[in-house]
């Protein structure tokens, strides 16, 4: 981040004023996203309200076709940066810091990942994190090819011809999901086009198919 400042000749000590207007960008987006689907932004006032429960409900009344579910809001702890000078190297530089900013979570349903959620703080650096499981896309790709399986508590309980679903799962291409990631990266976090930047960090968690535990699950 120090390096981007300088290359575009922004005073270390200008560093709040140059992320207050990208954090503007960020909220009027959301704001904007929502009302093109008909939807509010829900502010989370309480830490112990589970995310997961408020989508769940939303679901049952919506079902499950592809598209925007959420956008749900809260104050969480972000990573960010301190302006700070070193009188010994006289070197001035922005220092990792932490604290705390609104972030918003997309929920959409992808046709081929299924319900999924983009995490996009509006404090600079804006470091995104994305969710999917794995399980939802193998099963999209079992539902395309017309192979039967259960799905149970998260885990493939039987799956019609598991040695197809193996090669469904190894031929998964992973420039597939990068693609995935900068489309949705581009939509939710428009300060992305703004920098002059592909993308910054993604957390990603998919759940893999489990050869051993397919196999008891079928024979149990």
């Amino acid at each position: 981040m120090t390096s981007y400042l300088y290359a575009h000749k922004i005073r270390i000590f200008d560093y709040s004023k140059f992320a207050e207007p990208l954090r503007e960008e960020i909220r009027k987006n959301a704001e904007r996203v929502a009302r093109d689907h008909g939807i509010e932004v829900q502010f989370l006032r309480r830490s112990r309200v589970r995310k997961e429960a408020v989508i769940e409900e939303i679901l049952k009344e919506r079902g499950n076709a592809p598209g925007l579910v959420a956008i749900l809001s809260a104050m969480e702890t972000c990573r960010s940066y301190k302006p700070w000078h070193d009188k010994a190297t006289r070197r001035t530089f922005l220092r990792p810091d932490s604290g705390k900013c609104l972030h918003y979570y997309f929920y959409f349903i992808d046709p081929k990942y299924g319900l999924c959620y983009m995490r996009v703080p509006t404090w600079c650096p804006f470091r995104l994190q994305f969710y999917f499981n794995g399980h939802n896309r193998l099963a999209s790709a079992l539902d395309k090819k017309g192979l039967g399986y259960k799905l149970l508590d998260n885990a493939f309980v039987d799956i019609d011809d598991f040695d197809a679903a193996q090669r469904l799962a190894d031929g998964f291409d992973l420039r597939e999901l990068h693609h995935l990631l900068d489309r949705y990266a581009r939509k939710y976090c428009p300060v992305i086009k703004t920098l002059g930047v592909r993308r910054t960090g993604f957390r990603r968690q998919a759940s893999g198919v489990s050869r051993a535990a397919a196999r008891r699950a079928r024979s149990g």
